[in-house]
């Protein structure tokens, strides 16, 4: 490994270099005023003790979800768009402000589920769990 420096948008970086496959591999090194203490960050965190139990959970869990990781499978959308919308400029086609669209997801609202689940209506018992405590709070305030 052998270290060098290089200026970088404006400032100058010590880069860690190696040697990789036909290339080198650079790594960007931070200075010490750019460090900062762990302590100032997770010193307010308190120390938990876990039981054996749940390690053996854990690394159970993360043993069976391990997977070989494929950066084919993730795509730069923004350089993508970005890309799209200069070809469309350098076409000399107008550029429009597209609306704004939601992108789908996975997180489901738990109440909105919870609620499908019920068929939107309320128990009965719980109908009249509610009726009860209200007609007393009213009683008491007309007294």
């Amino acid at each position: 490994m052998a270290l060098a420096r290089v200026v970088l948008s404006n400032r100058e970086h010590v880069v860690a270099l190696k040697p990789l496959g036909k290339g080198l591999l650079g790594t960007t090194l931070r200075y010490p005023y750019e460090l900062r203490d762990e302590d100032d960050y997770f010193d307010d965190i308190p120390s938990a003790r876990v039981s054996k139990d749940m390690v053996d959970l854990a690394e159970h869990l993360l043993d069976t979800k391990a997977s070989k990781f494929n950066p084919d499978k993730f795509k730069d959308k923004y350089e993508s768009a970005l890309k799209a919308l200069v070809k469309r400029k350098a076409a000399g086609k107008t550029i429009e402000v597209p609306e704004e669209v939601a992108e789908e997801s996975n997180v489901i609202d738990l109440m909105d589920a919870l609620k499908q689940s019920l068929g939107r209506r309320k128990p009965i018992k719980a109908a009249k769990r509610a009726k009860k405590p209200q007609a007393r709070g009213r009683k008491r305030k007309a007294a």
